[in-house]
C-alpha cells in the first residue's frame, strides 16, 4: 500500500466487513499478498459459506452480525485493528425496494455503530484507527447533470442510496471528530466473482448459456439505466489509496465512461458470437425497480489528481472476461442458477 502521496506504508492488522463478497476478496487477497494480517466479519462459518460468496486462505473469519452493534465492538476490541473497511452490508438495489427497513439498519445505522466502536477503540489504546467507508453512486440518485463528482447534491431515490446516504454523512461526522474517516464513493464495478443475483452477471451468465444450448430466453428488466462500469480489483486498488492518504477525504471511483444496461447485454451477447440478441432477450415489467437514478457516471478527477489512481480495464474488456468465466464454469456444470 505504498502509494502516491500515501502517508502510511504498513504493514498491519486489517478487519473488512463483507470480507467474502467481490470487493471484500479481492481486497483481503491484495492486503496479505502486501503483508497485512486480514480479520473478517462473517454471518457464517466459512464452510457454509453460500454461492456468490469466496472465502481466503490466511483470512481469520468471526461470526457476527452487523445489525448487533454488540458483535462488532467485540470483534474490533479483540482484533484491534489499524485499519477498517466496512463493504458490508445488503448490497442490491433491488433488494433494497424488497427490505427497506433492514436496508436501512444494515447499509445505514449499523455504520454509526461501527463508526462508533471504532473511535472509542482509538480512544482507549491511543492508536489511530483508519475508517474506510464503502459509498456509492446511490447517493446521487436524482442527479441534474452528468459526470457526478464529490460536490454533487446528495439526492438517493432508493431506500439502498438513503441508507448509504445516512452512512456518508456519518463518516463526515466522525472525520469532524478528529477520526480518519473516509468515504470511496464507488459506482458500478464488477468482476467474475460478482453473484448472479445482479444483473450483470444475470446477463453474462445468461449470454453463455443460451451460446451453449442451455438456455432459451433471457428475461431482464430496465434496458435503458446508464451506469459507469469499472473493474473490481481497479475498485479495491482505489480503496487502498483513499484509506492510506495523508488526510481523510470522499473519492469518488468510477471509470468517467458511462453505458447502458443494452449496451452491456449487447457486449455480452457479442462475445459469444450472437449478433441478435433481441431473439433471446425478453423485457419483464415486474423485474424493473420502482424508481431508477438517471444517468450515472463519475468523475475522477480528484481520485487521479491527489492518489494517482485511474482504472485499468475497459468496458468490452470487462463484459468479455465475465463471459469467459461463465463459458468455463458451464464446461465444468458449475454455472450459477439464473
Amino acid at each position: 500500500m505504498n502509494r502516491q502521496n500515501n502517508a502510511r506504508t504498513g504493514p498491519g492488522t486489517a478487519f473488512i466487513t463483507g470480507v467474502t463478497g467481490q470487493d471484500g476478496s479481492y481486497l483481503a487477497e491484495s492486503l496479505m499478498s502486501q503483508g497485512w494480517e486480514v480479520h473478517g466479519l462473517v454471518r457464517h462459518v466459512p464452510a457454509h459459506i453460500n454461492d456468490g460468496e469466496t472465502t481466503v486462505d490466511g483470512v481469520e473469519y468471526h461470526l457476527g452480525d452487523l445489525s448487533q452493534p454488540h458483535d462488532v465492538g467485540s470483534v474490533l476490541k479483540s482484533v484491534r485493528p489499524d485499519l477498517v473497511f466496512n463493504l458490508g452490508g445488503i448490497s442490491s438495489v433491488y433488494q433494497s425496494w424488497q427490505q427497506p427497513y433492514e436496508t436501512a439498519l444494515v447499509s445505514g445505522a449499523s455504520v454509526v455503530s461501527m463508526l462508533e466502536a471504532t473511535w472509542q477503540l482509538q480512544q482507549a489504546t491511543g492508536k489511530e484507527i483508519r475508517f474506510l467507508q464503502a459509498s456509492s453512486a446511490e447517493l446521487f440518485g436524482e442527479a441534474k447533470s452528468a459526470p457526478q463528482n464529490e460536490r454533487t447534491p446528495i439526492s438517493p431515490v432508493s431506500p439502498y442510496g438513503a441508507a448509504k446516504a445516512f452512512a456518508h454523512h456519518a463518516v463526515n461526522v466522525y472525520r469532524g471528530r478528529g477520526m480518519f474517516a473516509a468515504s470511496a464513493i464507488l459506482y458500478n464495478h464488477e468482476s467474475v466473482r460478482r453473484p448472479a443475483k445482479f444483473v450483470t452477471r444475470k446477463i453474462t451468465a445468461g449470454a453463455a448459456a443460451i451460446a451453449a444450448g442451455k438456455l432459451d430466453k433471457l428475461s431482464l428488466g430496465n434496458l435503458d439505466a446508464v451506469r459507469d462500469w469499472g473493474w473490481a480489483p481497479d475498485f479495491v486498488d482505489a480503496m487502498e489509496r483513499i484509506v492510506s492518504a495523508a488526510n481523510p477525504s470522499d473519492f469518488v471511483v468510477a471509470t468517467g465512461v458511462s453505458h447502458s444496461v443494452q449496451d452491456f447485454v449487447e457486449a455480452a451477447f457479442a462475445a459469444v458470437g450472437i449478433d441478435n440478441w433481441r431473439s433471446v432477450v425478453e423485457l419483464d415489467e415486474s423485474l424493473a425497480r420502482p424508481s431508477d437514478a438517471a444517468e450515472m457516471r463519475g468523475d475522477i478527477t480528484k481520485i487521479s489528481s491527489e492518489l494517482g489512481w485511474r482504472p485499468s480495464m475497459d468496458f468490452e474488456s470487462l463484459v468479455a472476461a465475465m463471459v469467459r468465466n461463465d463459458e468455463d464454469l458451464l464446461a465444468k456444470d458449475k454455472a450459477p442458477q439464473l
